[in-house]
């Protein structure tokens, strides 16, 4: 079995002395750009978004606020959930409140809007393999987790359950309230809850960045995000 290090846990002091500061930084940003340009792809599919985004436009819907606008709120108001599970936030948790959002709201300026099912499917297919790979790129650069992925974290953390487990029922509860606040829920939706935390964990395999005080017993996915500070 192919070994890795186990990522330890960080404060944001300890986020910013660690080595490869340059390369962890360019991981950070491509990160959490792909992260807000993927949420655009999927919601132009037509074909089902995330949970997160059914929540989104859910609460959208109800304020008048732009999608870009909701999702930044959104991720200041998780925070609060983050205290009892005693996350460690750093600077990719600010980035990703300032980022994601205005990514989602930039792509959208640009991206045509599909003209067939074919290219609702490609657009799905882009967003779902683009989000689960730029939520693994984000979180490998060891910033700190974003709002979102801090509940994942920290669940896995004080459960000790693994990713897949954790992120699927938040997934599923987070879809849950969106839909009942108005969002669009497709059949797509429901392959997004249980398809992402398996494939972000898959992806944390070969992005997780390596860094000196890191363990060394064999690799463990499970092990690694429970590090992500």
């Amino acid at each position: 079995m192919k070994t890795q290090p186990v990522a330890r846990r960080m404060t944001a002091a300890e986020q910013l002395r660690a080595e490869k500061k340059v390369r962890r930084l360019v991981q950070l940003l491509v990160g959490l750009v792909g992260y807000g340009t993927s949420l655009t792809f999927l919601v132009e599919s037509s074909l089902g978004a995330s949970s997160w985004n059914i929540l989104t436009e859910g609460i959208s819907l109800r304020t008048g606020l732009t999608f870009g606008w909701t999702t930044n709120l959104i991720a200041v108001a998780v925070l609060v959930f983050w205290i009892p599970l005693r996350e460690l936030p750093g600077l990719g948790t600010v980035l990703n409140v300032l980022l994601v959002g205005l990514s989602a709201d930039l792509a959208a300026n640009f991206l045509p809007l599909p003209h067939s099912f074919a290219q609702q499917l490609a657009y799905y297919a882009v967003g779902l393999l683009m989000l689960t790979f730029s939520d693994a790129v984000y979180l490998g650069a060891r910033f700190g987790s974003g709002p979102r992925d801090g509940l994942m974290t920290g669940a896995v953390r004080v459960s000790g359950k693994p990713i897949w487990l954790v992120r699927a029922a938040i997934e599923i509860v987070v879809l849950a309230i969106g839909w009942l606040l108005g969002g669009t829920v497709g059949f797509g939706t429901v392959l997004i809850a249980f398809a992402m935390g398996p494939l972000v964990q898959f992806f944390l395999r070969f992005t997780t960045v390596r860094l000196d005080g890191d363990e060394r017993p064999r690799w463990s996915a499970e092990r690694t995000a429970k590090g992500v500070a």
